[in-house]
């Protein structure tokens, strides 16, 4: 078992920066691809950003390529998600999530998740 607990949600103006940290606890993540995933009200969970296991190879979205940055510290077992140039339709509950497999763009293949962290982007 992976527990996960996010951190690091907010209230920002619009052009503003958030760091949202995943930590993890149970086992190591080294052999769990991790991402981000965001569900806005209303609206289906969603990928944003995705990082390997071995590789360590990022993937992101569209919409947040150049503004968002993924990283991982296996030995402080955490995931990061560095957020520059927030923008209103960024506002959601942001989630980590971890699958021994590799990354998938859709919620359903990862095993465990976290609580989830609000952002709230004002214009």
């Amino acid at each position: 078992q992976v527990q996960l607990v996010e951190s690091g949600g907010g209230l920002v103006q619009a052009g503003g920066s958030l760091r949202l940290s995943c930590d993890a606890s149970g086992r190591t993540i080294s052999g769990y691809s991790m991402a981000w995933f965001r569900q806005a009200p209303g609206k289906e969970r969603a990928f944003v950003a995705g990082i390997g296991r071995s590789t360590g190879t990022a993937y992101y979205i569209d919409p947040v390529k150049g503004r968002f940055t993924i990283s991982r510290d296996n030995a402080k077992n955490t995931v990061s998600l560095q957020m520059n140039s927030l923008k209103p339709e960024d506002t959601a509950v942001y989630y980590c999530a971890a699958r021994l497999g590799p990354v998938s763009y859709g919620p359903g293949p990862f095993d465990y998740w976290g609580q989830g962290t609000q952002v709230t982007v004002s214009s």
